[in-house]
């Protein structure tokens, strides 16, 4: 008898290019399958993307990820896995504690430098061009309790020109590395562990 697919839920607060890119990459995969797109805004540009690939969406404001554990819990019942692709908003401790070692995501920096509160999307690349950095990457970590401390799963690096770069050219770096390997690192993990 097969087993059952693992299901992920994929969180995004804006463009969703991660999410989409995902989706795709799990789209006929035969382990794994994105379930759920969750956004905290409706208007998201995610939510279309999601929606346009036939996956179910689902909006999760801010005050609700906050205050209504057992409404979020109950509309992830069916999760395995939360993959956190630009998603702006803090986990709160009732989702890591139910999600173990099962909340994975994407920063634009190397952790642990350019992480923490503050630091995400074109923050981190200003500060990573003002620093005069030779070279930058992608962390893919657990989520726990804190703000990108969880433990790492996979870095991966480009260089840099220091003097010739700007936060867009760090950007655009950064979202080809996040394109290439954030599926293949997520789809290594979850068939090693499930």
């Amino acid at each position: 008898m097969p087993k059952s697919p693992i299901r992920l839920a994929v969180f995004a607060s804006g463009e969703g290019t991660n999410l989409e890119n995902i989706t795709r990459y799990f789209l006929h995969h035969p382990r794994i399958e994105v379930a759920l797109a969750v956004s905290n805004r409706s208007q998201a540009r995610a939510l279309q993307r999601a929606a346009g690939l036939g996956v179910t969406c689902a909006v999760i404001p801010r005050d609700e990820l906050a205050e209504n554990p057992q409404s979020v819990m109950e509309r992830l019942a069916h999760i395995d896995y939360i993959v956190l692709a630009g998603f702006l908003l803090r986990i709160p401790d009732y989702l890591t504690t139910a999600f173990p070692r099962r909340i994975i995501n994407i920063h634009p920096s190397l952790l642990p430098k350019y992480g923490g509160k503050g630091m995400y999307g074109r923050h981190v690349h200003e500060a990573v061009c003002e620093a005069g950095e030779t070279e930058t990457g992608i962390t893919i970590h657990y989520v726990d309790a804190g703000i990108d401390s969880g433990e790492a799963i996979a870095q991966f690096r480009v260089a840099l020109r220091p003097g010739e770069e700007t936060p867009e050219s760090i950007a655009g770096k950064v979202h080809l590395l996040e394109q290439e390997h954030f599926p293949q690192v997520i789809e290594r993990l979850l068939c090693a562990e499930g």
